[in-house]
């Protein structure tokens, strides 16, 4: 089975979010909310992987609202990561307009969901 797009992308959200979280790490000495940012940045991906196997129609949407609420959180610590100095505006960009295009996709994927159940 070939990965969807929308997997593709979300694992490389996930991919750049580790690589942001270690150089906030080592580089910056950040630890609290580089933290967030990896647990909520991570999560996308692994939702979405498993959505591929749900259980039923409903579970599928439980588990793409659920990546959905992770995305936008993932916007908020990046946001706020630049905001407070953390991170400069050309390194958060780069992970945040992946962030917005992952979170397009799967805001696109629950309304065509929704609309295949009617």
């Amino acid at each position: 089975m070939t990965e969807s797009p929308l997997m593709q992308k979300s694992y490389s959200l996930a991919l750049k979010v580790v690589d942001t979280y270690k150089y906030l790490v080592s580089e910056r000495k950040e630890f609290v909310l580089s933290k967030q940012l990896l647990r909520s940045g991570t999560n996308p991906g692994a939702m979405v992987r498993e959505a591929q196997n749900a259980e039923s129609r409903k579970d599928f949407m439980h588990k793409l609202k659920i990546a959905q609420k992770e995305t936008s959180e993932t916007i908020y610590w990046l946001e706020l990561l630049k905001d407070s100095g953390y991170l400069d505006e050309k390194k958060c960009n780069l992970v945040l307009s992946l962030a917005k295009e992952v979170i397009k996709m799967i805001v696109s994927s629950v309304k065509t969901t929704k609309l295949n159940d009617h």
